[in-house]
C-alpha cells in the first residue's frame, strides 16, 4: 500500500510536520506515480535498491512491493521516526544520514555484493552533484532512475546537438548512457512544485567512455568545465592555459570549435 494525498496530509498533521523548503522536500502523493517509477526502474525479487531522500516512504513502499531489497536514506531527523514506522514493517531498511556526505560505497559494501540500483526523487537543489558523486564514487550502483527538475534532467540526458548539451552532459556521459524516461506532473506532489519534473535513466558503462589510464575523470572534468565556462568563445580561447595549444592538432579538434560541438570522446582526446 502506497501513500495517497490524504495519507501524506494525515501523516504530516499527526506528527506536527511540514515539508522543509530548505531540504527541497516535495512528497509524491500518488500511488500510480510511484508504482510507475518502480516499474520503469525494472527492479524486483533479487534486486538491491538504494533510495536517497525517502521522505515519508511513498516510493519506498512501491519499491518494496516489487520484492526488491530496499535501503532508504533520509536526512531529516524529524521525518526518520515516521519513515521507519511506515516502511520497516514491509522490510525496508532505513538509514539516517546526508547522501552528500555519507560513505555510500562502504554502506553498500557492508550489505553485500552488487549490482545496486539507485531509484530516487532527488531534491532539486542537490540533484546534479548527488548524481555525479554517485557515478564517481559508487561503482556498485550500475543503474539509476532519478526524478529531477526538467531542465536538470534534460542536461543530464543531452547529446551533441541538443540545446541542453553542456558540461553536465559530458561528465555524465563519461560514466553512463542516459535517457529521459518520462515526465512527472507537478500535481502529484505535496507541496506542488513550481517546476516540471522528469525521470532520467542512467546505465553505467562497463568502462568509462574515455579510458581512465589515458585521461582521468578529474582531468577531463577540469577541461570540460573550462570549455563550457565560456561556451560562446572558441576553444582556443576558452581553454587557454588549460590545454597546450598543440593539443588541438594532436587530437584532431578544430581550435575554432565551440564547447557544445564536442562529444565526450572528443573531449577525452583533447584532455589527453
Amino acid at each position: 500500500m502506497t501513500h495517497s494525498g490524504a495519507d501524506i496530509a494525515t501523516l504530516l498533521a499527526e506528527h506536527g510536520l511540514r515539508p522543509s523548503r530548505a531540504l527541497g522536500q516535495n512528497f509524491v502523493a500518488d500511488p500510480n506515480t510511484v508504482r510507475r517509477i518502480a516499474r520503469l526502474a525494472e527492479v524486483g525479487p533479487g534486486s538491491s535498491v538504494l533510495e536517497f531522500g525517502a521522505g515519508l516512504g511513498s516510493l519506498s513502499l512501491a519499491l518494496a512491493e516489487t520484492g526488491a531489497r530496499v535501503v532508504a536514506v533520509e536526512l531529516d531527523r524529524h521525518l526518520l521516526p515516521v519513515l521507519r514506522s511506515v516502511v520497516e514493517p514491509v522490510g525496508v531498511e532505513v538509514v539516517g544520514g546526508d547522501a552528500m556526505t555519507l560513505n555510500v560505497a562502504a554502506l553498500l559494501a557492508e550489505r553485500g555484493a552488487g549490482p545496486w540500483s539507485l531509484v530516487a526523487n532527488l531534491p532539486y537543489n542537490v540533484a546534479t552533484p548527488l548524481v555525479m558523486r554517485t557515478l564517481v564514487e559508487v561503482p556498485a550502483i550500475e543503474h539509476l532512475l532519478v526524478m529531477v527538475q526538467r531542465e536538470v534532467g534534460e542536461r543530464m540526458a543531452a547529446v551533441v546537438g541538443d540545446p541542453a548539451y553542456g558540461s553536465v552532459s559530458v561528465r555524465v556521459a563519461y560514466f553512463a548512457r542516459s535517457s529521459l524516461a518520462g515526465k512527472v506532473p507537478s500535481s502529484v506532489f505535496i507541496p506542488r512544485p513550481r517546476v516540471e519534473s522528469v525521470l532520467v535513466r542512467l546505465e553505467r558503462r562497463a568502462e568509462p567512455a574515455v579510458p581512465p589510464d589515458e585521461v582521468s575523470y578529474a582531468r577531463l572534468s577540469a577541461v570540460v568545465k573550462a570549455g563550457f565556462g565560456q561556451r560562446r568563445k572558441m576553444l582556443r580561447s576558452s581553454l587557454a592555459g588549460v590545454v597546450d595549444p598543440e593539443a588541438f592538432a594532436r587530437s584532431g579538434i578544430r581550435p575554432d570549435a565551440r564547447a557544445e560541438e564536442l562529444s565526450v570522446e572528443e573531449w577525452g582526446r583533447l584532455a589527453r
